[in-house]
């Protein structure tokens, strides 16, 4: 099935036109940052990042009303971009660039990889995902003889797993342990050591629940790798809920108060969007098919009771 009847497999963007999508994402991130006003950069961000944007522009502009005092305009340079050919919409590329945000200038530079997405010809161009890893860490992609990138079907069955089922799994992983073909690390299995211990603090309990977020503009986005796996860009959504024992209230930090509805008398309950970037390893492998590399996160509402 085709969108819009646009049969012809193409070149999702011109390195122009990549280019141009960038600069112009980068001068609305530095007017809201500035302003702490989301309005300034809402068309230019959507899904998992979207999300968790707007909801931290929304809850400074309360906390710092007068706009953002220690504002430094955000940097992205030498951008290599990853641009797949396909056919119909959306269409979507990747962007890899260095930023101003590293404080150690050396060789382990951290890279700022943005993905785009265009859902129809009249609409601007929008990054859905942002992954932040190590230079050595992003990896190489496979390309055709123009040097267009190859995406990854959503289901598709020459990886581990496919990519549309990465958020239901991630999720399932999270709450309880399988499926066990995720890669232990911080991401994983040191973030379910963490839950735990958080959970069990003497006077507060913490409880957990996450749901996979995997439609729309939500949906994964992959790109196949020169060993022919992927790495996967996908969004989940998680909540966790605090219960103070009798005599005590969880405390509410000033942006996560900024986004509340109720009063925090015993509970409080913070809702989570997460964006995540995975290496997914080529159909046949028998362990650690699943790496996540890299996570972001932000709350996006809360809830007290």
């Amino acid at each position: 099935m085709t969108v819009h009847g646009e049969l012809a497999v193409v070149p999702s963007v011109t390195k122009a036109e990549a280019a141009e999508a960038l600069a112009d994402f980068t001068e609305a991130y530095n007017k809201a940052d500035k302003a702490y006003d989301p309005a300034l950069d809402a068309g230019r961000v959507t899904g998992a990042l979207g999300a968790i944007n707007q909801a931290g522009l929304k809850a400074r502009s309360v906390t710092s009303p007068g706009g953002n005092p220690a504002h430094r305009p955000l940097e992205l340079t030498d951008a290599r971009y990853a641009i797949p050919k396909k056919a119909g919409w959306p269409r979507w590329f990747v962007a890899d660039t260095d930023s101003n945000r590293d404080t150690d200038r050396g060789a382990d530079d951290n890279r700022w990889v943005l993905v785009f997405v265009r859902n129809g010809p009249q609409q601007l161009w929008e990054v859905a995902y942002l992954q932040i890893l190590p230079a050595a860490g992003v990896p190489a992609f496979r390309t055709d003889a123009d040097g267009w990138a190859e995406p990854a079907a959503p289901d598709s069955a020459s990886l581990a797993v496919a990519p549309k089922n990465l958020s239901e799994e991630y999720s399932s992983y999270l709450q309880t342990g399988k499926p066990a073909h995720f890669t232990a690390g911080p991401h994983t299995s040191v973030w379910r050591d963490e839950r735990a211990r958080v959970g069990k603090r003497p006077g507060l309990a913490t409880q957990y629940v996450d749901q996979p977020l995997d439609t729309g503009d939500y949906a994964p986005l992959a790109l196949t790798t020169e060993d022919g796996g992927a790495l996967v860009f996908f969004a989940t959504r998680f909540y966790d809920r605090q219960v103070a024992a009798k005599g005590y209230r969880p405390k509410v930090n000033p942006d996560v108060r900024a986004l509340m509805t109720g009063e925090v008398r015993s509970t409080l309950t913070k809702e989570w969007v997460t964006s995540q970037a995975a290496l997914v390893k080529p159909a046949g492998a028998t362990a650690d098919q699943v790496t996540v590399l890299s996570r972001l996160q932000g709350v996006t509402a809360a809830t007290g009771s």
